[in-house]
């Protein structure tokens, strides 16, 4: 429930600070004294479309039982916060927050009805109202449907995969001719992970083998004189092994030397460049040959894939014309419980329909192909007319006969309900149904109603009364001498009878 209310700077109101009750909390006033202005900044607080919005707004509220976020951290007492400056800044207990967030977050807990608008009866909802009336009382139903939603949800993503496959078969040989060639284009240079730094060592000795083997031949002018150098050993007492270790330590280098270069010559070099270019040719394409190794990996699975398509196509097909067969069946058993309900909703519905001088009502089921609900389409009947061709009145009166309804009172409470002049241009016996169908709901939402009939007025359990002196509005909750006085008022006008004041003290005693 919505708790207090503050703001400034809303048209004509300077500013406002109101604390609301639980149950039905009534607007009036003359016309034109900001009403519909003040309750469009209440709406505009949680997401809805505002004709005015005020420099700064402020709706505490009692964090709904099932209101959960993982976006926001959300208090126990939840407050939303509009600024306007340059633009307009919406905070969610201090958090930066969209107006579409706030409407997505909020929309289940928060109901505007206006007699322009015409939404409520479409098809989805009438079969939620029915569905959520079922489950409430026959578990085997609300486990019948969720086990049908679950599996629908199940058929509908299979079926987008057999649409993908049926759409790539079209230009599945262009894409295994392409997996083909990407696969045996790297297997055709069947490059090793580490032989690309082999082959560059290898250019290197090569570019170098001329000066190794002119090295070596000088080099070896050395052993020419060894036996020189021993002699010299011996003739002075020395020892000479140290000297013979080296020389045959670096005679087994030179012959290894001599052996490379041997091997090198057997090289051709037009080969290791050309096997160079291949890897470079790899590199540019794929970043590494890492990754060239990896792409060809991939590009043999996706042709695996390809190469299955046929056999999975096969499969899902085979499980789509069970599953569809089985859903028609669960579908079915769901429609025929929805209709007895149905039946149920329209007796009760009747006496509510009879109260607000409305003809009786019926359910108009169509069978329709597989839907997320089932093969219901449903629409409404009142007497000899469908919705869509309701007076804004009508259509109004209806919704609040579904809303009565649809309540439990021993529920916990569903929220706020925010009625703009629901009474307007009625009867006075139709006011007064609508008048006690709006005290029923209050037992289970909030309800601001904004009203020019004394019959609402006097079942409010706060009475508000919104004035306008000058440019000026102004803003209070009545007493109840107060509201009598009010409800004269709008009775007699703005210098009442005698009779109108007995006639609302009547209102509020009965």
């Amino acid at each position: 429930m919505i708790k207090r209310l503050y703001l400034r700077e809303l048209v004509s109101f300077d500013e406002v600070e109101l604390e609301f009750d639980q149950g039905l909390v009534v607007l009036t006033g003359p016309s034109g004294a900001g009403k519909s202005v003040l309750m469009s900044s209440i709406l505009s607080s949680f997401g809805y479309g505002a004709l005015g919005i005020a420099s700064l707004c402020e709706v505490t509220l009692q964090k709904p039982v099932k209101l959960q976020s993982e976006l926001y951290e959300l208090e126990e007492e939840v407050t939303l916060k509009t600024l306007k400056k340059d633009k307009v800044r919406s905070y969610l207990d201090g958090q930066n927050i969209s107006k579409k967030a706030l409407g997505e977050l909020f929309s289940p807990y928060v109901s505007y009805l206006s007699v322009r608008d015409k939404g409520g009866f479409e098809s989805a909802a009438l079969l939620e109202l029915m569905d959520s009336s079922l489950g409430a009382r026959d578990p085997a139903f609300k486990k019948l449907l969720k086990e049908y939603q679950e599996r629908y949800a199940l058929y509908k993503r299979k079926a987008e995969q057999v649409k993908k496959i049926k759409e790539d078969e079209a230009k599945l040989a262009e894409l295994i001719e392409f997996a083909t060639y990407e696969i045996e284009k790297i297997e055709r240079i069947n490059p090793q992970v580490d032989e690309e730094e082999e082959l560059m060592k290898i250019k290197q000795q090569l570019s170098r083998i001329d000066k190794i083997k002119d090295a070596l031949q000088n080099a070896n002018e050395l052993f020419a004189y060894e036996a020189s150098v021993e002699e010299v050993y011996r003739l002075l007492d020395k020892d000479v092994s140290v000297f013979s270790e080296a020389m045959n330590q670096l005679r087994a280098d030179f012959e290894e030397a001599q052996a490379l270069t041997d091997e090198l010559e057997e090289i051709n070099i037009e080969e290791i460049l050309d096997r160079l270019g291949d890897f470079n040719a790899l590199k540019n394409r794929y970043g590494s040959i890492m990754e060239a190794l990896s792409y060809k990996e991939q590009k043999k699975e996706e042709l695996a894939g390809y190469q299955n398509i046929e056999q999975d196509k096969g499969a899902l097909e085979s499980f789509l014309i069970t599953e569809f067969s089985e859903l028609n069946i669960v579908a079915n058993q769901i429609s025929a419980s929805r209709q007895k309900e149905a039946q149920n909703l329209q007796n009760v519905l009747d006496a509510y329909l009879q109260m607000l001088k409305l003809p009786s009502v019926e359910f108009i089921f169509e069978n329709t192909l597989l839907h997320e609900k089932g093969i219901d389409r449903a629409d409404i009947m009142l007497g000899s007319s469908k919705t869509a061709t309701l007076s804004g009145g009508e259509f109004n009166r209806v919704r609040l006969a579904l809303m009565a309804a649809a309540i439990d009172e021993t529920k916990e409470a569903r929220g706020v309900l925010i009625l703009d002049e629901i009474d307007a241009n009625v009867s006075g016996d139709e006011s007064i149904a609508i008048a006690q169908m709006a005290a029923k709901l209050s037992k289970v939402y909030q309800i601001f109603a904004i009203s020019h009939q004394p019959h609402l007025s006097a079942q409010a359990g706060q009475h508000i009364l919104v004035t306008k002196e000058g440019a000026k509005s102004r803003i209070k909750e009545l007493d109840e001498e107060g509201r009598v006085q009010e409800i004269a008022r709008i009775i007699g006008g703005e210098n009442p009878t005698s009779q109108a004041l007995a006639f609302a003290k009547k209102l509020r005693n009965a």
